[in-house]
């Protein structure tokens, strides 16, 4: 049977199949796009860094990408062929580069399916603005064949075209609405400060840092609860849209403490939060190169963060964590009441709640009332949860979010614990040029924790640690670095695929072995190791 006939035989089906895989394909991609976006805050800056680590080069130059240029070419060739005898082969070169169009996107198609049904695809919150952005982009990609009036081979190349520019398409219908969502956040923070001015007994404590913003502000507002009417800003509400957002939506005349998480990308931006919820007190709890990409350099970021306790009125007070460098040096130039704390902490994450203990202190709080709140919190080592796995393992949760700071609290931490010793982490991002120096350190801090113990002897015993990067940008300076720390060569891998990763989990650990899962792992390894459904 020839290939024509195989076409013929084939005519139907892949008429009905290869548009719905192509719209499952367009649809899926939609999707992360517009996620991708929204994990980077609508920042440009945050936006295009991304693309200078290895899985954002991997996104536009991806091999399935690769073979749709291929195709692409073989089809613009196809229809040059015509002009020129025998005109079988143009025919011949057109139903084989259709015949792999096909193939390829039915495969994407049963792939986004599958990590659809086993919840491993990447979506964003669908908010109001990703809802409205979403109907825009599916009206865009549903329209787009109907302007084409050409013959079946320029609407694939056509269609090929569209799908490879989808993200550009995508963030050109972002950036373009932006406007508009300026527009619109200015009037929602004009309306946010108009009522602001209406609670004059509002006491408010802002809190900002590279690291233990939201630790700190959980703590606080938990222990100040046990005395006064307390809110506090939401989970990711740092920004001046969600903050305004939980001014005009849940702050009540009942309320007689606003605790405030406040971040910013760019120098002002903790100043305009300030503008919209005029703290009294101010918390700083800890300063180093997280987002050094968008700040431009670590001088900016200790400028930026200093806004906080500049736009302090006179009769403010301020908090500084006393075990960071810059905070201390921050402390010195300030001359409003102020204060340190955390010099005493004992374990990682513990300055927090000492942080939040000062402030509750200045606010009238007794010990008495302090210790009874602080009994109450379940977690303290903020932004970490214990938690039992499969085979007996422990698992530490760490998945929230990572900083230099904080990869180091949790890895001692993790010396706590007895038995062998796994860290499943990505490179860290946004750490700009900085990003060298620092994954070599935290190589090096890692390599300690997993350094083989010494025997009495004096030869190296069990060795306790294995180290599993999951993406590649820093690889070489993990590696580097685990090394000098005392970590075995072998004993450090790069591996991107869940299932693999948990397989070497598995072979490697026992009983009541210890598992850190640091920043962005991939979810459905999480659910694994947790022994919950996919």
């Amino acid at each position: 049977m020839g290939i024509f006939e195989i076409f013929n035989l084939l005519f139907f089906p892949v008429i009905f199949l290869f548009p719905l895989s192509f719209g499952i394909v367009i649809i899926k991609k939609i999707i992360f796009w517009l996620y991708l976006w929204q994990l980077k805050e609508y920042h440009i800056g945050r936006f295009i860094d991304h693309f200078r680590t290895a899985k954002g080069k991997e996104l536009l130059m991806s091999k399935i990408n690769f073979l749709k240029i291929i195709v692409l070419f073989m089809l613009i060739y196809s229809g040059i062929i015509p002009d020129n005898p025998p005109y079988d082969a143009w025919l011949f070169l057109f139903i084989f580069s259709f015949i792999v169009l096909f193939i390829i996107y039915l495969a994407e198609a049963v792939k986004a399916v599958k990590d659809f049904c086993q919840k491993n695809f990447r979506k964003p919150v669908f908010t109001k603005k990703i809802l409205f952005l979403f109907v825009i982009l599916i009206a865009i990609a549903a329209s787009f064949p109907l302007f084409l009036f050409i013959n079946n081979l320029e609407l694939l190349i056509w269609l090929i075209v569209f799908d490879l520019v989808i993200p550009l398409i995508v963030s050109i219908i972002v950036l373009f609405f932006q406007p508009l969502t300026f527009l619109g956040r200015n009037w929602i923070i004009k309306k946010a400060k108009k009522k602001r001015t209406q609670f004059k007994n509002l006491l408010v404590v802002g809190i900002t840092g590279s690291y233990g913003k939201t630790s700190t502000k959980e703590f606080l507002a938990a222990i100040l609860s046990e005395k006064f009417n307390v809110l506090k800003t939401k989970k990711h509400q740092n920004s001046e849209a969600g903050i305004s957002q939980s001014i005009l939506k849940d702050l009540k005349p009942e309320h007689e403490i606003f605790v405030v998480e406040m971040g910013a990308y760019n120098l002002k931006g903790i100043k305009l939060l300030c503008d919209i919820v005029k703290p009294k007190i101010g918390v700083l709890t800890g300063i180093n190169e997280q987002h050094m990409a968008t700040f431009g350099s670590l001088g900016n970021i200790i400028k930026a963060k200093y806004e906080l306790i500049e736009s302090l009125p006179e009769n403010g007070i301020a908090f500084f964590n006393a075990r960071n460098k810059y905070c201390l040096g921050l402390y010195n130039q300030t001359k409003i009441k102020k204060f340190l704390y955390g010099k005493e902490a004992k374990f990682f994450g513990e300055e927090n709640i000492l942080g939040a203990v000062a402030a509750a202190k200045e606010l009238g709080m007794t010990d008495e009332e302090i210790s009874l709140a602080a009994g109450k919190i379940e977690n303290r080592f903020g932004g970490i949860v214990l938690k039992e796995g499969i085979n007996d393992l422990k698992i530490i949760d760490a998945t929230y979010s990572a900083n230099p700071d904080g990869v180091i609290a949790h890895l001692e931490y993790l010396k706590t614990f007895p038995g062998q010793k796994v860290i499943v982490m990505p490179c860290l991002v946004e750490l700009g040029p900085a990003s060298k120096e620092v994954h070599q350190r935290l190589g090096k801090k890692i390599g300690e924790v997993c350094a083989p113990v010494k025997e009495p002897n004096g030869s190296n015993g069990t060795h306790l640690g294995l180290a599993i990067i999951t993406t590649k940008d820093r690889f070489k300076e993990l590696k580097g670095g685990f090394i000098e720390g005392g970590g075995k060569e072998g004993n450090i891998l790069f591996i991107e695929d869940p299932e693999e990763i948990f397989e070497k989990i598995i072979s490697f650990s026992g009983p009541n072995d210890i598992i850190l899962l640091e920043s962005r792992v991939p979810n459905n390894l999480v659910k694994k190791l947790l022994n919950e459904n996919i």
